[in-house]
């Protein structure tokens, strides 16, 4: 329990939600000191509105961040305060207000940030309507607040500068550790294995955004400190992570033929499933000990276990006999060479833990680090490209411009209490997307309803403002650190918050109570409604860009594979960028299949095929990552026509998808190319027999051996082969689907 406590403590959720709490909470108590709550609320106010812009990154990013922040929120709070007497002017000023703030979000997600901060301090400001000389007071007393939360974060910054970056590859190793489980988990005889591909589809997700987080952090350590050890540290760790990434999706294996296999010769599954899980447990375990800030000390003998499964495998030829194990020898010794690549990656993990990191173990791979980031620059015509109903920003700007729109309007028609409570629950809930919006309304709904009892039973018991201050306080250092991870409690506890802080002001608490509970469910129904009916962005209508993005950037991997293979060069940075954005790629058209999964079942008539191309494009892309992977570690021969032949019948049947999704006309292909490509198979099959046979004249074994190893690529090019046909065929038809339901 402790432990426990003790990480969640030092986690970066934790350090945040204190960082807002320590800078909200002095400015009340000192203020009230003095006898001014009132200036030390607003000035409270001003930290709380800035700190969602508070986004990991370097520090002059982050304090040019915090800078513009407060200054659009204390401009904006002035703006609403000046115009609000004069109902002609501001509605519409409101409506333009609203509508572009919202859209500045296509900058990204700080400017995402910015914008959520800059639209609740409309609501917020109609809370605290000032006249005369005390509405610039009060936009001063704001900025003022952010300027202190400034201060409080460069401060936080400071005490522990590379903590963020060791939580981030924290999270990166447990991440990793979890894929690696999954994987072995599929040896199970009886197993779920489109439960578990569906799992690893959404941990690739999760691991393509902490991957480009980490490479931000390492960019801007290496800017700030240079090339120090701790620098290279991470550095290494987080490249080893990447490989290990890439090499258990380029080294995929047909479960289902392997357990037909081996089924009957358990000890080989149970071998390597026991192998593959003590891997996972390894990572997970040094994840742990990084987080806990411990040495690390292993407690798992990989190599133990290497000797076990090559025992195993031994044991599995001498029981069917040399000739009849030739194949199963050939995928188990697959198996074997897979596991020794991942568990020399995992010491290298454990080295760079345990010792000093030299610029030699780099071996230059940090070269050109710079050209994977995604840059940041906020150019007009970004802006005015999305001013169409084609944006996906436009649409939800401009929903969300007229939901709370509507919510003033309703809040002030009826007798409503607090219409600002409204407003406020339509801002925080509603998201670009109708499942993201649909799931944090009830959960919305159920913290604040579970705040509300939870609040009213302390308040019943407790009259100690004292003892209900500091709850107050804990409850919002609580609320801060769980809505990022955990929406419902997180929400719960902002509620206590809230009805604690109103039960020190005022002695109506029940009614606030009841107020709250009501406004918090009238506003989530308004922005599950909008999400709904208003310009909704379903993600069966985004799918074919998805899709086209996602078979793009496989169609350029393989081309970049190719020209290595053709040209023998060093690994260029074309090559590692293509092969990033197909993995990005890839991940964000499963990103957008589990939201689709999400949405109304009315909204889901393509559900089984986009789940065919999403599965198909991850599948393409193992393929290629294989391809590529073996092409680097080993000595390859002249690439042949042969190859280059089926490599550009994939290449084009990748292109004819592409075109099919564009609802352009493909030319039907004659059954001439599929002989001819028949033909090119057996022809480099043949070719690279006789060049092995030259080889290793006098060394039949050597020969067995690389002969072993040439198959391996030439299935990988007939598996590229069905694939890229597959792709084609499901996107006719999806294609041909969404055309019948117009």
């Amino acid at each position: 329990m402790i432990p426990k406590i003790k990480r969640f403590a030092d986690s970066t959720h934790f350090t945040n939600a204190l960082k807002i709490t320590i800078a909200a909470v002095i400015p009340v108590l000192l203020f009230s000191q003095l006898g001014n709550f009132t200036i030390g609320f607003a000035i409270a106010l001003g930290t709380i509105l800035v700190y969602p812009s508070d986004i990991p990154s370097n520090l002059k990013h982050k304090i040019i961040g915090i800078l513009v922040t407060a200054f659009i929120v204390s401009s904006v709070n002035l703006l609403i305060n000046l115009l609000h007497p004069y109902s002609w002017i501001f509605y519409p000023f409101l409506a333009v207000l609203l509508f572009f703030l919202s859209m500045i979000s296509v900058y990204g997600q700080r400017a995402t940030m910015v914008s959520f901060s800059a639209i609740i301090t409309i609501p917020l400001a109609f809370a605290h309507l000032q006249t005369g000389w005390d509405r610039i007071e009060y936009a001063g007393l704001i900025l003022l607040g952010g300027v202190f939360y400034l201060l409080v974060s460069i401060i936080f910054f400071h005490i522990k500068p590379h903590r963020y970056g060791e939580l981030q590859i924290v999270e990166c190793i447990k991440l990793t550790s979890k894929y690696l489980k999954l994987r072995g988990d599929l040896w199970e005889v009886n197993s779920d294995r489109k439960a578990i591909t569906e799992k690893q589809l959404h941990l690739q997700v999760e691991l393509n955004a902490i991957h480009e987080n980490i490479r931000q952090i390492l960019i801007d350590n290496r800017t700030n400190s240079g090339s120090s050890n701790q620098n290279r540290k991470m550095l290494l760790v987080f490249i080893s992570l990447v490989e290990i990434m890439e090499l258990a999706i380029a080294t995929s294996f047909d479960h289902n033929k392997l357990h037909q296999k081996f089924d009957n010769h358990p000890r080989v599954l149970k071998t390597y499933q026991k192998l593959a899980n003590n891997l996972a447990k390894s990572l997970r375990d040094l994840s742990q000990s990084i987080e806990d800030g411990k040495k690390y000390v292993s407690t798992h003998n990989l190599l133990s276990d290497l000797n076990d499964l090559e025992l195993a495998i031994e044991n599995y030829e001498n029981d069917l006999g040399k000739s009849a194990a030739s194949e199963g020898v050939l995928m188990l010794a697959n198996m074997l060479l897979y596991a020794e690549k991942q568990v020399e990656k995992s010491k290298t993990l454990e080295r760079a833990f345990t010792g000093i990191v030299n610029l030699q173990d780099l071996k230059g791979r940090d070269k050109d680090l710079e050209k994977f980031i995604t840059p940041q620059y906020y150019p007009i015509s970004t802006l005015i490209e999305n001013l169409s109903f084609s944006s996906t920003v436009f649409r939800h700007s401009l929903r969300l411009t007229i939901t709370i729109l509507i919510g003033f309007l309703i809040g002030n028609i009826l007798p409503f209490q607090n219409t600002y409570w409204i407003v406020l629950t339509i801002i925080v809930i509603m998201r670009q997307g109708y499942g993201l919006t649909k799931e944090r309304t009830f959960q919305r709904i159920i913290g604040t309803i579970a705040g509300g009892f939870i609040a009213f039973g302390v308040l019943f018991l407790v009259h100690d403002s004292t003892i209900i201050g500091a709850l107050a306080i804990i409850s919002m250092l609580l609320g801060f650190s769980f809505t990022p991870t955990n929406y419902k409690v997180g929400a719960t506890f902002v509620t206590v918050y809230v009805i604690f802080l109103y039960g020190i002001l005022t002695p109506n608490i029940q009614d606030v109570i009841e107020y709250r509970i009501l406004d918090t469910l009238v506003g989530a129904l308004f922005a599950f409604l909008a999400n709904y009916f208003l310009w909704p962005s379903w993600e069966f209508v985004k799918i074919p860009v998805y899709l086209e993005k996602s078979i793009e950037a496989n169609k350029n991997y393989l081309k970049q594979i190719s020209l290595f293979y053709n040209t023998k060069e060093e690994v260029s940075i074309s090559y590692r960028l293509a092969r990033k954005h197909a993995f990005i790629e890839v991940g964000n058209l499963m990103a957008s299949f589990q939201r689709m999964l999400q949405e109304p079942k009315s909204k889901q008539t393509k559900l089984t095929k986009v789940y065919d191309l999403t599965v198909l494009n991850h599948s393409l892309l193992s393929s290629i990552a294989s391809l590529g992977t073996y092409i680097q570690s080993h000595k390859t021969s002249a690439a042949s026509e042969a190859f280059n032949v089926v490599v550009d019948k994939v290449i084009e049947n990748l292109e004819d998808a592409i075109t099919i999704l564009r609802e352009e006309t493909v030319a039907p292909k004659l059954d001439t190319v599929n002989e001819d490509l028949s033909k090119r198979f057996i022809e480099l099959n043949k070719i690279r027999t006789k060049e092995l046979k030259e080889e290793n004249d006098n060394d039949e074994d050597t020969f067995q051996l690389k002969m072993q190893e040439a198959q391996l690529v030439i299935e990988q090019l007939i598996w590229l082969t069905n694939l890229s046909e597959n792709i084609v065929k499901t996107t006719r038809n999806l294609i041909k689907t969404e055309n019948e339901l117009r």
